[in-house]
């Protein structure tokens, strides 16, 4: 059976409602142009995942409450302040489909809508002296910056080990799906015993998320052709690295210059994803994604039973089956 997004949100279907009008409230602004700007930014939301790990994380361990909802918000003001500034590093046009906000408006006026939503975010905590909150969701916006940073760095020499690849992703994605389970359990009462576990939760899930998009790049999971994105921006991922480190040196050299040409000749993209197929890689970064998504369901079996709990235990199985 496949799940829909819709019926894992069946549990907080209400609350999820009740958020979005919260959190379109959070970012008003009397600059007109600025009110402008964020109102399209929540017209062209995503899947809403991260404030669902939240709800259903306060929902699993305590209880919903106004802190949960000043918690999502919180999240969503911090994480989509990080998407506005990585359409500026990035140079990107587009995000889900839309245009971004620096296509729209350029990157001058980028930045300080970015600023804005972090110091909205950080306001808003405050205000309500959610100092805990706060300590929690901090930490993954300074993670994101130094993941961005040391891929930056290591795709310049492609010298990338697998421990250093675990470090970048955990920095870039599982950190804060780490953060936004924790944060469900603080703002629902849980104990500090209950607010670490959910965060080796939400670690593990993010984890095995962001394997399963860097293997949307070698065009697995019946998503057609092979995209090369990463490749061709010269990023190591898990499949790779494993094949290189599985190769002779020559054979190394070889592939890694492939790569070095591979924004300027689209052939040899093929070349690189036909390497790491035959060398194994796929299949070795399938096996480290189930790895993690077996440690996140052994977490979520030490919770009571409840519909909380059986929602984000089908969240999980979505996060690894999606195909997009």
């Amino acid at each position: 059976m496949t799940l829909k997004l819709k019926d894992i949100q069946a549990p907080v279907a209400l609350e999820m409602e009740e958020f979005e009008k919260k959190f379109r409230q959070s970012m008003k602004s009397k600059v007109m142009l600025l009110d402008k700007i964020t109102g399209y930014i929540v017209r062209r939301k995503g899947k809403q995942m991260r404030p669902l790990f939240v709800f259903l994380s306060a929902g699993a361990t305590g209880k919903i409450t106004e802190a949960t909802y000043r918690g999502a918000s919180l999240i969503e003001l911090l994480h989509t302040a990080t998407l506005v500034h990585d359409d500026i590093v990035d140079d990107s046009n587009t995000r889900r489909g839309f245009f971004s906000i620096n296509a729209l408006w350029k990157n001058k006026i980028a930045v300080l809508v970015g600023d804005f939503l972090l110091a909205r975010g950080m306001l808003l905590s405050m205000e309500h002296n959610d100092i805990d909150l706060l300590k929690i969701t901090t930490e993954p916006v300074k993670e994101m910056s130094e993941g961005e940073l040391l891929q930056i760095a290591k795709s310049k020499t492609l010298d990338i080990t697998e421990e250093v690849y675990y470090k970048v992703i955990y920095q870039k994605t599982a950190s804060l799906i780490k953060s936004c389970c924790k944060v469900g359990a603080c703002a629902g009462g849980a104990d500090e015993e209950t607010i670490q576990k959910m965060g080796e939760f939400g670690r593990a899930v993010g984890m095995a998320f962001q394997i399963k998009d860097d293997l949307f790049d070698y065009g697995t999971f019946e998503i057609g052709k092979p995209r090369g994105i990463d490749i061709k921006e010269k990023k190591l991922t898990l499949p790779l690295i494993y094949a290189l480190n599985n190769a002779s040196r020559s054979e190394k050299r070889r592939v890694k210059k492939q790569v070095k040409l591979a924004s300027k000749k689209p052939k040899m993209v093929n070349e690189v994803i036909k390497f790491v197929k035959a060398s194994g890689g796929i299949d070795y970064a399938i096996s480290v994604m189930e790895d993690y998504h077996q440690q996140a369901k052994d977490i979520l079996k030490t919770l009571p039973e409840s519909n909380f709990r059986t929602s984000l235990e089908d969240l999980v199985q979505f996060t690894i089956e999606r195909t997009k």
